[in-house]
């Protein structure tokens, strides 16, 4: 009738470690939506978060044969494939962006930069002065959101922090920037 089912992750680990395809997918039906739900968590993207899923797996599958399960669930292991995998995706992403720009200002000729004619000297010099008496967290965030253009939730993973903690600090370092710049303005 076939092999017996296996009820703990430990045995099924084992049937799958063997080579036991059935063991395996049972791992995979077990763990594949909180995989899943991370990965969205920590990229923001349903179509990223499918691909660190389906990586994260592919890596379990590989790795299986020398893991040594020190826990009754796969899922603390399963967690830490998926956030490198979601980690190495956002320094690729990163990658990908910062090339695809570089491309962009070689082949599109110089453009008035703006933002250089409004804000006059003093007062960029004065709102670094204030990014600088920030803390180092909220230094980090603003340099990620506001500079380098991550998402909340990217930020958050990079720096290891929620989504909420960057929201809410980023509004108020940004309050506090339009109060010296209304103040400068006036």
């Amino acid at each position: 009738m076939g092999e017996p089912l296996a009820k703990t992750d430990a045995e099924l680990v084992a049937a799958a470690a063997g080579g036991s395809q059935s063991a395996f997918r049972a791992l995979y039906r077990a763990y594949a939506r909180p995989v899943f739900w991370l990965a969205h968590g920590l990229l923001g993207d349903t179509a990223d978060a499918e691909d660190v899923m389906q990586e994260t797996f592919l890596v379990a599958w590989r790795r299986l044969p020398q893991l040594d399960l020190a826990s009754d669930s796969l899922l603390p292991w399963l967690v830490t494939i998926c956030r490198f995998q979601s980690a190495n995706r956002m320094r690729r992403q990163r990658r990908d962006r910062e090339h695809t720009a570089a491309a962009m200002t070689e082949t599109i000729p110089a453009a008035v930069d703006v933002e250089e004619q409004v804000i006059g000297s003093a007062l960029a010099e004065r709102v670094l002065a204030e990014v600088g008496t920030l803390s180092p967290l909220d230094q980090q965030i603003f340099r990620l959101c506001a500079t380098e253009g991550y998402a909340y939730q990217a930020a958050a993973a990079e720096l290891g922090v929620s989504h909420a903690v960057v929201r809410n600090r980023l509004s108020r370092v940004r309050t506090r920037l339009r109060t010296v710049i209304g103040s400068e303005g006036s």
